[in-house]
């Protein structure tokens, strides 16, 4: 499927985060902890501490968006568990697979670092 050519960052929260916080809650966490602006068009993620709920905080130009799910069997992959500081990046494919219950999202990058012109990496010739 050919998507958007619009290169859109998803932003994971690395800590059990209580799913009855609010837009305004969510939105607190993005400025405060994440140091991130949440009408930057970026998407953010919070995962509950038993891993069945997750939210995504998104605006789309006109106002916040919060998408929710509960898996019914599963957990979703933990934020937290991936080592590191600050927000954990994601590519969108990456929050589709964690969306979906793949658990190897939170463990290990899956998609390749996003390309810049200013790599020298391949030589052609």
């Amino acid at each position: 499927m050919i998507g958007s050519t619009r290169q859109i960052s998803v932003y994971a929260y690395r800590a059990p985060v209580d799913m009855r916080k609010s837009f305004d809650a969510l939105s607190a966490l993005v400025a405060q902890q994440l140091g991130r602006d949440v009408m930057s068009g970026d998407m953010f993620l919070f995962v509950n501490r038993t891993r069945k709920r997750a939210r995504v905080l998104f605006w789309d130009g006109t106002g916040l968006c919060l998408f929710s799910k509960r898996l019914a069997k599963g957990n979703f992959a933990a934020p937290w568990a991936r080592p590191g500081e600050g927000p954990l990046k994601l590519t969108q494919s990456e929050l589709a697979l964690l969306l979906e219950g793949s658990e190897l999202v939170a463990r290990m990058p899956l998609s390749p670092p996003p390309y810049s012109p200013t790599d020298r990496a391949l030589s052609w010739g």
